[in-house]
């Protein structure tokens, strides 16, 4: 059973959301992050990276850092350009992308359910990243960018939700990327109530996109919660509810989408050298491996296919029939089979994670991108990837494995700064 609450979100006002809603703190670059920050005061980068207000260079893991970025935060409130509403709510956004459109719902989602696995992960989190959204958390005392959760679609909370955005949204503008992000506001009790009854039809979450924001949260609810329970302290022994203002601390920031809304393009691979092959020698062991098609398209058609760019030419990579011989859902990703039959043995790429011979383009990018990083010589092939489906993530997910680095590139991304949760 999944427990979601409503919550006082501090959100933008209307006619200033564009200005200052952004992309997630970890998508874009600190030179583009810097760049956009000079020249729009309310841009939230000041916020998610308030280094961009610091003397370039700065190591943004520094204490001054996370200091700026709570000024920052505190402007914005003392200036009424974020407020928080007066109540609990829940809250809906809609985001649309060329010709997708997804609406989720926007709520507080237990950091108990996702230490005890209710809300499924399916990557491993990095400790530095880690670290640093846990000091922005206690730096600000907020979560200021949503966890990306999908849940298996539950047809009344669907028509409810179709039925509540017909109305006249209270947020509504389209970003410099032409995504459109909409939102509206679930104050009714007894809408409340229902949305409420209908998660707890529903067993578990899924992590889409969000893992170091989540395992952030759930450190600081466990720091805290172990500084309230320790002798001495004002909660005392066996309390474990913490209360701060309006919300608990017992909760994270999330959106949780129907999984079968949900857009997912390829995580693409390009490889800086072949590993000492000459160019006919890995055709020819690439051959062990797939069916070749020459000249085949950049995008590959289905699952199990990959578009492989060398020598100013696309070619369709097509696993072998042997190879797909497994129940297991981790095991049948195409990622999985790219890293496990090619990239280790032949291109000598044993940790992706680790590596800098291996570089990951996302597929909002094109594969445009990977032609032009081949063709500029600083790279030596490219791999365009099928999509894992939300199916197959989640299906790794209940099996409790973890998938390799950069297997999804959900699109569009969520907007920091659109909704904070204060605790």
């Amino acid at each position: 059973m999944a427990t979601i609450k409503p919550f006082a979100a501090l959100r933008p006002k209307p006619e200033l959301a564009s200005q200052i809603c952004e992309l997630p703190y970890d998508v874009l670059s600190a030179d583009e992050a810097r760049a956009i920050a000079a020249v729009n005061p309310l841009s939230f980068f000041h916020v998610s990276r308030p280094e961009v207000d610091l003397t370039p260079g700065t190591d943004i893991y520094a204490p001054q850092v996370y200091a700026k970025g709570a000024e920052n935060f505190q402007k914005l409130i003392r200036d009424g350009v974020l407020k928080q509403d007066a109540q609990p709510c829940f809250y809906l956004y809609r985001q649309i992308m060329g010709r997708h459109s997804q609406t989720g719902l926007v709520a507080a989602v237990s950091c108990e359910e996702y230490l005890g696995g209710v809300i499924k992960k399916h990557e491993l989190t990095r400790v530095n990243k880690e670290d640093d959204r846990v000091r922005h958390i206690e730096a600000l005392n907020a979560q200021t960018g949503p966890v990306f959760l999908a849940c298996q679609v539950a047809p009344a909370l669907d028509d409810f939700i179709a039925k509540i955005s017909t109305a006249a949204p209270v947020i509504d503008f389209t970003a410099n990327d032409g995504v459109r992000h909409s939102a509206w506001v679930v104050s009714g009790a007894d809408d409340i109530k229902f949305i409420e009854s209908q998660f707890k039809q529903i067993p578990v979450l899924y992590i889409a996109d969000g893992h170091h924001r989540s395992a952030a949260a759930a450190r600081v609810y466990l720091n805290r919660k172990s500084k309230a329970q320790s002798p001495g302290s004002k909660s005392g022994p066996g309390k474990t509810t913490l209360d701060f203002g309006h919300e608990t601390l017992d909760s994270f920031l999330a959106v949780i989408f129907p999984h079968d809304r949900m857009q997912i393009l390829p995580y693409n691979r390009v490889l800086k050298d072949l590993n000492g092959w000459g160019p006919d020698q890995v055709m020819e062991i690439l051959g062990c491996v797939f069916a070749i098609f020459p000249d085949g398209p950049a995008i590959p058609t289905g699952k199990h296919e990959l578009g492989f760019y060398f020598r100013g030419k696309w070619h369709t990579l097509a696993f072998k029939k042997k190879l797909l011989a497994t129940n297991d859902p981790l095991e049948m990703l195409d990622v999985s089979l790219l890293q496990t039959h090619v990239l280790a043995p032949i291109f000598g790429i044993e940790n992706p994670r680790t590596s800098d011979r291996i570089h990951f383009v996302g597929g909002i990018r094109g594969t445009g991108e990977l032609e032009k990083l081949v063709d500029s010589g600083k790279f030596a092939c490219a791999f365009s990837m099928f999509p894992t489906g939300m199916d197959d993530l989640m299906a790794v997910a209940d099996v409790g494995e973890v998938m390799p680095p950069k297997s999804t590139w959900f699109e569009p991304k969520l907007r920091d700064g659109m909704f904070c949760h204060l605790i």
